[in-house]
């Protein structure tokens, strides 16, 4: 189901009835897949399932957030964002912010240790990009100067706030707008009764990530939501039980795989450093 976690509703209300209908239909479909929302996070049916995980933070006040669910780290990178000069707004989808949006993915081509796929879009490509679930959008700038240097989209999804975009100028990295944007997103969602603020992932392949690492010191939790694979056909029974359905890299041992991460982020760094050189 594209875009699953953005649904308003629940993906299925009739698992059973809307199961028996695809394996009728001439959908050419070997597999489905559905997952369930926060807060059910008990298991709902009995078909085979595996888990995803997702970062949380279950928002009770701004307050307690700040003064007992993050590390001091993080408390004093927030207090520095706002000595340097940094101001972070909600603010809107206008073209100006479009723009500065353009100027952050220009930024570096390189981020999280490989290639960033938002490098050179155009103006208009980014703008039909952001225009999707444009009524229940929140936008956040940090701004240094009146420059747009970071922002936040998050889509609201019942009382769940989910953050799909987190970006900062890598110039600007010293002086912490990710952990100031973070922090106002924490403060949105608590001024608009928001019951959890999810960020993706809580861990990628590699447990020990930058991000992983950032998200827990941000007061993130892990929250595990099971995920449900149903066959709809004899080839998808047989995928389902080598296991196809995860991909590839669900084939491959995690410690080969956090090899490999270090090595791609190793050459991609090197890149990065060569083009700067030559600019």
């Amino acid at each position: 189901v594209h875009d699953e976690e953005l649904l308003e509703n629940e993906t299925l209300t009739d698992a059973e009835s809307f199961i028996t209908q695809l394996m009728r239909s001439d959908l050419k479909a070997d597999v489905f897949t559905f997952s369930q929302r926060l807060p059910h996070t008990t298991p709902k049916f009995s078909y085979s399932k595996e888990w995803d995980n997702f970062a949380v933070i279950p928002i009770t006040t701004y307050s307690d957030w700040f003064k007992n669910r993050i590390e001091s780290s993080v408390q004093r990178a927030i207090r520095k964002a706002a000595k340097t000069g940094i101001e972070i707004r909600v603010t809107q989808l206008d073209d100006e912010f479009i723009q500065g949006i353009v100027n952050i993915n220009d930024d570096t081509p390189i981020r999280q240790g490989r290639t960033f796929w938002h490098f050179h879009k155009s103006f208009d490509e980014v703008k039909h990009e952001h225009l999707t679930y444009a009524e229940r959008n929140i936008f956040l700038g940090a701004y240094l100067q009146g420059e747009l240097i970071g922002y936040i989209r998050m889509v609201r999804v019942g009382r769940v706030a989910s953050v799909i975009q987190l970006l900062t100028m890598t110039k600007h990295y010293d002086k912490r707008p990710a952990n100031a944007l973070i922090a106002k997103a924490v403060e949105v969602c608590d001024q608009k009764g928001m019951s959890h603020l999810m960020y993706c992932n809580y861990v990628y392949k590699d447990p020990k990530s930058s991000l992983t690492e950032f998200k827990k010191r941000s007061g993130f939790e892990q929250a595990l939501l099971p995920r449900y694979y149903i066959p709809l056909t004899l080839k998808g029974k047989i995928a389902l039980k080598l296991g196809l359905h995860r991909g590839l890299a669900g084939q491959i041992p995690e410690p080969l795989i956090r090899l490999f991460l270090r090595i791609r982020g190793f050459w991609y760094g090197r890149k990065l450093k060569s083009v700067k050189e030559t600019a």
